[in-house]
């Protein structure tokens, strides 16, 4: 009925949520109205009218503003925020899950009854000792199991690219770590609302290029198959840490910039499959599809664990820069947020954690490492990627300090195999909003959801 139709509204968005609330408020009144001048069976139409038309305008309207976005919370650093100062940041970009690279108390406790899910890392230092099912239970319990579920735990994620690390003896203890880990989580009854996965560096595959030749290293083959034949098993998704930076920075003379940062460009086809690509990022997803279906694994999805741009990097990293960062990681979370899938898998939607929340002084390697953060240490932006309520460059939004340590990958990325675009060069950008304030992006048709809400009422009052 007319009293119980707020909790239809569950959206994103308050301005949406107080227009519609305002719109209910001005039709319950022309409804009371109606009851006055034609009765209980006027009322009762009108009403479920109304709500049947408001329910499907909140279909239309606020799928395309919710969509499963992470970020990656790594702490290699000396000056980052007490992590109960990270939640508003977090909301600020509309993301609702995080992964970590440990599994930090301080953190887990801050985000209780957030909502906000989170992925735990097992480090790479652990998994000899994981090996061992009693030590596993017990890492789980104090991890995991003692934090449920008031913070939302729903995956652990056991080691950080260790196969291309090429340490046959810490390869050799990835698999037994990740079956003790879920034989941890079946015996604690916790198997079905957490999983278990690991990360891989997109140098797992032999070849990308194109999409429809993908194929795992033959030297990996046989763990992957392993891992893969697991996901099946356990509804797990597959890991894939992905940088079409380090291809642009290798062969800038030969990969398109426009390609790489999700700019209008000729895009390639590809001649096997007959699919077009106008990203590096969706060609390399789909090659990875491509080479689990070669080994028989057409069912296991492909998460994006890691991709991200730097803002700032040394001299030979070409296209390290502030601007280019805020192409690709608005590009990103705006295709994230509309639900757009790879050519390949046009109704799978983008499952990605950009990389990173902050800047990590601490970080080892070029410059660029240290750089990916989307904010700096004292809560501004590193860049403005035109979210509201989030400052940027020398702003006086600061959200304190504090904290700092433990947990983010040590090593530089590698560099990942690169998928040859073609070259072009644009100068725009395409303009992203938080799901969770104003709605610039939906451009044209925000303004056809407004228009159509308003004439739906000016409607039900006259009738």
């Amino acid at each position: 009925n007319s009293d119980s139709f707020s909790c239809l509204l569950i959206t994103p968005s308050q301005s949406v949520s107080q227009s519609l609330n305002l719109t209910y408020s001005v039709n319950a009144a022309a409804a009371a109205a109606v009851d006055r001048t034609e009765g209980g069976v006027m009322e009762f139409i009108s009403r479920r009218r109304y709500s049947l038309l408001c329910f499907i305008i909140s279909g239309l309207l606020f799928p395309a503003l919710v969509a499963p976005l992470g970020i990656n919370y790594g702490q290699i650093a000396n000056n980052l925020p007490s992590p109960d100062k990270v939640v508003p940041l977090l909301k600020s970009v509309g993301a609702n899950k995080v992964k970590l690279y440990d599994a930090d108390p301080r953190v887990l406790r801050a985000f209780a009854n957030t909502g906000i899910e989170f992925a735990v890392g097992l480090g790479n230092e652990y998994l000899s000792k994981m090996t061992d099912p009693e030590a596993a239970k017990a890492w789980v319990k104090t991890n995991v199991q003692c934090y449920l579920p008031a913070t939302k735990i729903t995956s652990i994620a056991v080691g950080n690219e260790v196969l291309t690390f090429n340490d046959t003896s810490l390869s050799g203890c990835l698999f037994p770590a990740m079956q003790s880990v879920h034989t941890a989580l079946v015996t604690l009854g916790l198997d079905k609302q957490v999983t278990v996965t690991t990360a891989h560096s997109l140098a797992i595959l032999e070849t990308s290029y194109p999409p429809s030749s993908g194929a795992f290293r033959r030297d990996l083959k046989g763990c992957v198959a392993q891992i893969l034949d697991f996901h099946t098993k356990t509804g797990s998704p597959l890991l894939i840490n992905a940088y079409p930076f380090f291809a642009y920075k290798g062969s800038p003379k030969q990969v398109s910039l426009d390609y790489v940062l999700f700019q209008p460009n000729q895009g390639i086809l590809d001649p096997a499959s007959n699919l077009h690509y106008d990203n590096m990022l969706f060609a390399q997803i789909d090659a990875v599809y491509v080479a689990m279906n070669s080994l028989g694994y057409k069912k296991v999805s492909v998460q994006i664990s890691e991709t991200g741009w730097p803002s700032k990097g040394d001299e030979d990293e070409v296209g390290a820069s502030p601007d280019n960062a805020r192409k690709y990681n608005g590009n990103l979370m705006k295709l994230a947020m509309q639900k757009k899938g790879t050519p390949m898998r046009p109704n799978s939607e983008l499952d990605v954690y950009v990389f990173a929340l902050f800047n990590e002084n601490m970080k080892q390697g070029p410059t660029s490492e240290r750089n990916y953060g989307l904010f700096k240490p004292d809560g501004t932006a590193s860049y403005q990627l035109g979210l509201p309520g989030v400052s940027s460059g020398d702003g006086n939004k600061t959200i304190g300090g504090g904290g700092g340590g433990g947990g983010g990958p040590v090593t530089s990325k590698t560099n990942t195999t690169s998928t040859a675009p073609p070259d072009s060069s644009s100068s725009g950008y395409l303009s992203i909003s938080s799901a969770l304030g104003e709605l610039r992006y939906a451009g044209p048709w925000l303004y056809f959801g407004i228009m159509l809400i308003a004439l739906l009422s000016s409607y039900l009052i006259i009738w």
